[in-house]
């Protein structure tokens, strides 16, 4: 990973040393293969110290690696300091003296955490380690939150395998012992076809008494139902309520079409229309507004669409989402969705390609200047306090990206809905098959193989928008078939570090894409860390 020049100005604290994991300690932990550098060359990666990495409840050591690149060793000393739960953790060990000297070839050792497994907790550990450098010493501290389970099985006792010469004794007791297992799997196998048997009996007599109650729609498979603005664990909601919630919203927001004017066309795709215009209340006081609306020869699907879309965020009111403003609909027409809008306003990625000298939607004039990490790191900032937002309110975006934002003239960023996105921004979503045209490019791993949206998986599109920030909105995975993406993350490739991108903010985008759900960093988590970031990046401007 590399190291960028802002990072020259922090103080060099060791002459030649590299402390870092390899890529294969990154796999196991993060299920990324990348290294991850602490002191590279002498220079520390003091951001990445700060960050605590969380160790999975079937992980029970941690290596580390390191070189002395001095013609001598460096003296050290290491401890491990139990801040939190000491009694859900075994005293830790090291597997290399805890004083002694940093070899000058690189050398990898490893630190223990054995778990007590009577009480379930998430445990803080720091490792300290002591470098001295002539007159001086530093002490990095390497944070890992290992969590342990209550009564989790323990490791299997490891023997050593010691040749030994099968007797005829051996090969009888063998002999036996196979035998008596496959009787036994035979006997269970009766039990468990019998009781199976005996389980579908039962189950076809509810099934014919529930049909003798319930009409045709209600045996309908609750898991062919997908949940409509609600969190996960809430059961899933059936079309018929779906839809007269839809309706609610859309009476609640019923505005008069004479009341709407539009001006010019923003946006334009092969179904939808997305227009500037404005809007005048009952006391005639005017003001910008974005209208969504779809052309005379759209489906009805399209239309039933566009509304569902477009209501999502009806009701949340916040500074970082733009929440639909109100509804137009009137016969033999199509409907109006609008927006508050600013006469600066712009779609997120059409700015970020403006940036990079892209001609979108027949924008003319000058490129906006250019970001630096500090307005990147900012404006994640405000993606990410909209979410949190969203969260809060226990709404699930599923569409994070940063064709579904938008920014004003001082690069404040607002979340916004996903209403038309699938034809304005056509090579962004891919039908795998399945009739459903989806984000494929941004949807976390279990998003792609098993549908299951949660927190975690709106996290793992946060990264992606936060690499369409650094990168100005290149394509992610552009080199890579959207029928191949599954596979692709999970053989634990991911995107490449964009240049000029720091090692700091790279390693949040790579935490967000952690294989597991479990193991990728909360909102509250991302929002200390990128604030510290920002904070320690208007210190050298």
């Amino acid at each position: 990973m590399r190291f960028l020049a802002f990072l020259l100005l922090l103080p060099a604290c060791f002459a030649h040393l590299n402390v870092y994991l390899s890529s294969a300690e990154v796999l196991r932990l993060l299920g990324l293969t990348a290294e991850l550098y602490y002191v590279r060359d002498g220079q520390i990666n003091s951001y990445a110290l700060n960050f605590v990495v969380p160790v999975p409840a079937n992980i029970g050591e941690l290596h580390f690696s390191w070189q002395s690149l001095t013609r001598r060793p460096l003296p050290y000393t290491l401890r491990v300091d139990v801040i939190s739960h000491p009694e859900a953790l075994h005293p830790p060990t090291f597997s290399i003296p805890s004083t002694g000297l940093v070899p000058t070839e690189p050398q990898t050792w490893q630190v223990d955490l054995p778990c007590t497994h009577t009480v379930a907790a998430e445990v803080d550990v720091t490792i300290a380690l002591n470098i001295s450098t002539g007159s001086s010493s530093t002490t990095l501290h390497f944070r890992r939150r290992k969590i342990c389970l209550k009564d989790a099985p323990r490791p299997a006792v490891r023997v050593d395998n010691a040749p030994h010469a099968p007797t005829s004794a051996d090969i009888f007791y063998a002999g036996a012992g196979c035998a008596g297992g496959v009787i036994i799997l035979a006997a269970v196998a009766a039990v468990a076809c019998r009781a199976r048997a005996r389980k579908l009996r039962r189950a076809r007599s509810d099934e014919q008494d529930a049909h003798a109650f319930l009409p045709d729609s209600s045996c309908k498979s609750a898991a062919s139902y997908t949940s409509y603005r609600r969190p996960t664990s809430l059961p899933p909601v059936a079309p018929e309520e779906r839809a007269r919630d839809l309706q609610q919203r859309i009476a609640e927001l019923t505005i008069q079409r004479c009341r709407v004017r539009l001006r010019s066309v923003a946006m334009e795709g092969t179904f939808g229309r997305v227009y500037r215009g404005t809007y005048a209340d009952e006391d005639g006081r005017e003001q910008e507004v974005l209208v969504k609306t779809v052309a005379e020869h759209a489906s009805q699907v399209q239309v039933s669409l566009l509304l569902q879309e477009g209501c999502m965020l009806y009701g949340l009111h916040h500074e970082r989402v733009l929440s639909v403003l109100g509804v137009s609909i009137e016969d033999q027409t199509a409907p109006f969705i609008l927006y508050p809008w600013g006469p600066t306003w712009r779609n997120l990625k059409q700015f970020l390609l403006a940036c990079r000298g892209v001609a979108v939607g027949g924008a003319t004039g000058a490129p906006p200047p250019p970001l630096t990490t500090q307005h990147v790191v900012r404006m994640a900032l405000h993606a990410l306090d909209g979410l949190s937002y969203l969260h809060s309110q226990h709404v699930l975006h599923k569409d994070i990206a940063a064709r579904n934002c938008v920014v004003d003239e001082n690069l404040r960023v607002m979340i916004g809905d996903n209403a038309l996105c699938r034809d304005l921004f056509p090579a962004d979503y891919h039908c795998l098959g399945d009739n459903e045209n989806r984000p494929i490019k941004w949807l976390a791993l279990e998003t792609l193989s098993k549908k299951q949206f949660s927190p975690a998986s709106d996290v793992w599109a946060l990264g992606v928008l936060l690499w369409e920030l650094t990168t100005l909105a290149h394509q992610p995975y552009a080199e890579v078939d959207p029928f191949e993406v599954a596979a692709y993350l999970r053989d634990g490739y991911r995107l490449q570090q964009p240049a000029n991108c720091p090692d700091e903010l790279f390693a949040v985008m790579a935490y967000c894409w952690a294989m597991s759900p479990d193991d990728r960093p909360t909102l509250p988590q991302l929002q200390i860390f990128l604030r510290d970031f920002h904070a320690q990046l208007t210190r050298f401007v």
